[in-house]
């Protein structure tokens, strides 16, 4: 018989055993959990050279994360950069709810696992409010991305959003739902 992996919304429920004992929560409320991740790619200035990157950056996040991606724009105009106000500059896509553990889920044990010599995410990772952001170098290693549609790789950045107070809170949190750390 196979053993199944327990998926990260199994985890989050089971986490708050544990962190009550460690932090003393006395209900579930308030034990943290995820509220919401954000997958991002900067494209910069390559957007306004060539508008089918864009159409392309977009149609790939949209099958890796199984949500219509955004294309966001300047907020000011930046000189040394050569932007303008309303320029494009990335694209994002907000993940809640189902799809943003079915996501989780996928990139903890599908993706990560075929990153070319990956041995964990750095703890420093993880800011004092409780967030965490970190960074993929290719998008290739998503099974959606097949190898007929390698012409142009993106990294991206994946940022989960909870509702924890502290740094501390936050690290133990993210052990608890499966996050991979480096080994101190």
């Amino acid at each position: 018989m196979a053993k199944t992996v327990a998926s990260v919304l199994e985890k989050q429920k089971d986490s708050f055993g544990m962190l009550s004992k460690e932090f003393g929560y006395k209900n579930i409320m308030a034990a943290p959990r995820l509220v919401k991740v954000t997958v991002s790619v900067a494209t910069g200035s390559a957007m306004k050279r060539d508008k089918k990157r864009n159409d392309l950056v977009v149609d790939r996040l949209s099958k890796i994360t199984g949500q219509k991606a955004t294309i966001r724009k300047a907020k000011m105009s930046v000189a040394s950069f050569k932007t303008r106000e309303g320029d494009p500059i990335g694209v994002a896509v907000t993940l809640r709810g189902a799809r943003m553990f079915g996501f989780l889920d996928k990139v903890l044990n599908v993706s990560l696992p075929r990153t070319k010599d990956f041995r964990g995410i750095n703890r420093t990772s993880v800011d004092n409010i409780g967030n965490m952001t970190f960074g993929i170098k290719e998008h290739t290693i998503f099974p959606e991305i097949h190898d007929e549609e390698l012409k142009d790789i993106f990294g991206m950045a994946i940022t989960l959003v909870t509702t924890a107070k502290t740094k501390e809170e936050a690290t133990k949190f993210f052990e608890l739902i499966g996050i991979p750390f480096k080994k101190a």
